[in-house]
């Protein structure tokens, strides 16, 4: 199973206010494992960068206008080719998906479904009803290390994101339920054991005769009728 945890970073909150992404973020999982690979992109807005805005992630627009628009096939073909068909894990996936499919109507893509978007917010309310469920808090509540997020930032939050759904999922390492204890015993390596030949046990005379006996006393056995 092959899943894509993702997150970005834009101008503001409203794709149609005229905000803009700036910053894609993509970390790949196989079976709920990180693989390493991943997509990482800044983004030409083609607008200046509010203030408030710029103090969450720390992109200004002089930054940013070195580097591809949307609509460029390093970014576009691209993360389209690495999501592939694969579901998207996100925090606060209607935020994301908006501001996605808003650049993917600019340039004319086919846009994401919804139904493609694990919200891994309404994983953790559901969890944790009525406690904080923000990305930190979420870290804080999991023992996830996150001190080099000074910054909001795409792919250090895909990262720190995937960890935590992890977490959301039950476990950090999900799969360790299903490990034989041979392999739990052993740091997670794969212990072979040589298997023998099943052996026969051929049962004696006397052994027959004080079976038969036993029958014998039996009453209306079902076997006998």
């Amino acid at each position: 199973m092959r899943e894509i945890v993702m997150d970005t970073e834009t101008t503001g909150l409203d794709p149609n206010q005229g905000h803009r992404l700036v910053e894609l973020g993509a970390v790949e999982l196989i079976n709920h494992v990180p693989t390493g690979r991943t997509f990482h992109r800044y983004i030409n807005p083609e607008r200046d960068m509010p203030e408030e805005a710029q103090r969450i992630h720390g992109l200004s627009a002089e930054f940013l206008s070195a580097h591809p628009v949307f609509a460029a096939s390093e970014v576009v073909d691209e993360f389209i080719a690495f999501i592939a068909d694969s579901a998207l894990v996100i925090h606060n996936a209607a935020f994301d998906m908006r501001f996605i499919n808003a650049e993917f109507a600019r340039c004319g893509r086919p846009l994401l479904h919804q139904s493609r978007a694990i919200d891994t917010l309404t994983i953790a309310q559901r969890r944790f009803p009525g406690a904080p469920n923000s990305l930190d808090a979420l870290c804080r509540r999991f023992g996830v290390d996150n001190s080099a997020r000074t910054k909001h930032g795409a792919l250090l939050d895909s990262e720190i994101l995937a960890e935590v759904y992890l977490h959301l999922l039950g476990g950090r390492q999900v799969t360790l339920g299903l490990m034989t204890p041979d392999v739990r015993a052993n740091g997670g390596r794969t212990v072979v054991r040589n298997r023998h030949e099943p052996r026969i046990f051929t049962p004696s005379v006397a052994e027959l005769e004080a079976h038969e006996a036993f029958i014998g006393k039996l009453k209306h056995a079902i076997w006998l009728q």
